[in-house]
This record gives structure tokens, C-alpha cells and sequence, in this order.
């Protein structure tokens, strides 16, 4: 029995996860992965998940928070400049799904309602026959994130929450998304109309780290960063905003995750 099942699948693995995803426990692994005490995990960790340094601008790191929020080279990561393409937002697995009446998603044996995602029926009810696009961030996945259009943008609104890992047997055993904190926005962008974007922390990540407040999205600008422990993404689309890729909604109505990188395509403007 691996760690996770152990955590969600025994009765002392459930008390013993109580602890483990309680603030204060959060807040003190985030303190020591600050901290240059945690050095020596970096070159196991990218050993074990096989991270491609290249990529990356390393110079200067001296803990293991700041390599695991790390950024990747200039021009690595780049947005179509035709404003009718939508772009994902960041590096994950993507999953599509319809948001069809009472705005209820599956998530592997759970489901979750729009409403409790975002805490705020008038706004969910605007998505309604519209669709629902989760990234889910590996560890090993780039963990920056950028807008995923421009426009007019809104105050950042924090969910505090218990903080649980997104890794498939968590969705198994608990409500993930209702549990984690998370921090969403809307966009009032030109092509796609208003979107939601939305960052869910998971296990041991303390910080959703947003660097701007209300005023103005810029595609493709970076937005913020997790810090360590696998993350979730989600944007909320209106009904007829925009058509994916027809790969995608195969895979996703298949139950496969499509893996994708910040600045891909996933899909273009649709009908309204």
C-alpha cells in the first residue's frame, strides 16, 4: 500500500491526514521549504521526476520553493498572437466538461456543483449549459500560470479550505475541490466573453500567489504560481463561447486527460 492509499483509505491514514491538512502543519512545510534547509531535496526531486533543466532559468535558487516555482526561459512558453485562439493557461492534464443542468461536474467518482466551486449561485447560474476545463498540475509540470485572455478584470476572491492532494485516489475517497482553498476572477474578454479563472491549492501548497489585484488581464502575462504539491486550474466558460478541440472533447468523454503546455492551443472562438 503506497502513502496515498494509506491516507485515504485506512482509518488511521484518515486521522492522520486530519493533522497533515491542517493549516498551521501547511504553514510550517511551506516555512521550511522557504527556508535553505531544504536545498538538499531539489536534485532527488528532479531526479525522481525526470524535469528537464533546460528549460529553466536556475540561477540563484537557494531553497526548494524557489525551484519548485522556478521559471522557465524566455520565449519557451508562447501565446498565438490571433485573439480568436484560446490558449491554455498553463502546463497540466486537461479535462472538458459540459455544464449541463444543476451545473454538476464529475470529478473521477465525485461531483461538484459550479455553485460550491465558487461560492456564489448568481455567478454559477451565468455558466449554465456552458463548460468547465480543469488543468491538473503534476509535480513535475511548470508551475507559473498566465491569463488565459485579456480584458477587464475582477478582485481576486479567496476560498480558504482543507488542503487535500488532487492526485486521482484523493477524488476517489473526498470532495477535493470543496475541501481545497482557491482563489478565482473573472475576465471580461473580447472574444470569449466573461470567463472564470480559477487556482485550487492542494496538499502542502500554503500559497496561491496572485500578483495583481483588480484592473486589466493581459493574455498571456503571467498571472501567479504555486507553490509546491500538485495544483488545479479551472476556467469557466459561457454556453457557445468557444469550440475545443475535437482531441480534447474525445479524450475527455473517454475519461483521458490531455496533456497540454501554457500557451497551446486548446480551442477557438465560438458562436456568440
Amino acid at each position: 500500500m503506497d502513502a496515498l492509499a494509506f491516507l485515504y483509505k485506512t482509518v488511521c491514514g484518515r486521522a492522520f491526514l486530519k493533522l497533515l491538512t491542517a493549516r498551521a502543519v501547511s504553514k510550517a512545510c511551506g516555512a521550511f521549504l522557504d527556508s535553505g534547509l531544504s536545498r538538499f531535496l531539489i536534485k532527488p526531486f528532479v531526479k525522481k521526476n525526470k524535469i528537464n533543466l533546460d528549460e529553466y532559468q536556475t540561477e540563484g535558487i537557494k531553497s526548494f520553493n524557489q525551484f519548485f516555482r522556478r521559471k522557465i526561459k524566455d520565449g519557451a512558453r508562447q501565446f498565438s498572437a490571433d485573439p480568436n485562439v484560446l490558449c491554455s493557461p498553463c502546463d497540466g492534464l486537461l479535462s472538458v466538461w459540459k455544464i449541463e443542468s444543476g451545473a454538476i461536474i464529475p470529478v473521477k467518482q465525485s461531483q461538484y456543483t459550479i455553485s460550491s466551486l465558487l461560492k456564489d449561485d448568481a455567478l454559477a447560474q451565468e455558466y449554465d449549459g456552458g463548460l468547465c476545463l480543469v488543468f491538473r498540475l503534476c509535480v513535475d509540470n511548470y508551475h507559473r500560470y498566465s491569463y488565459a485572455e485579456s480584458g477587464k478584470k475582477g478582485p481576486n476572491v479567496f476560498i480558504p479550505g482543507i488542503l487535500h492532494t488532487v492526485r486521482p485516489i484523493a477524488l476517489e475517497a473526498r470532495p477535493v475541490f470543496i475541501e481545497n482553498c482557491r482563489e478565482w476572477t473573472t475576465i471580461e474578454s473580447g472574444a470569449f466573453g466573461k470567463i472564470v479563472q480559477m487556482e485550487v491549492g492542494a496538499m502542502l501548497v500554503g500559497r496561491i500567489v496572485n500578483h495583481e489585484g483588480p484592473g486589466f488581464a493581459e493574455r498571456g502575462k503571467e498571472k501567479g504560481y504555486f507553490e509546491y504539491g500538485g495544483s488545479t486550474i479551472i476556467l469557466l466558460l459561457k454556453k457557445g463561447a468557444a469550440q475545443i478541440n475535437k482531441e480534447i472533447l474525445e479524450n475527455s468523454s473517454a475519461g483521458i486527460e490531455t496533456p497540454v503546455k501554457m500557451g497551446s492551443q486548446i480551442g477557438e472562438k465560438g458562436l456568440i
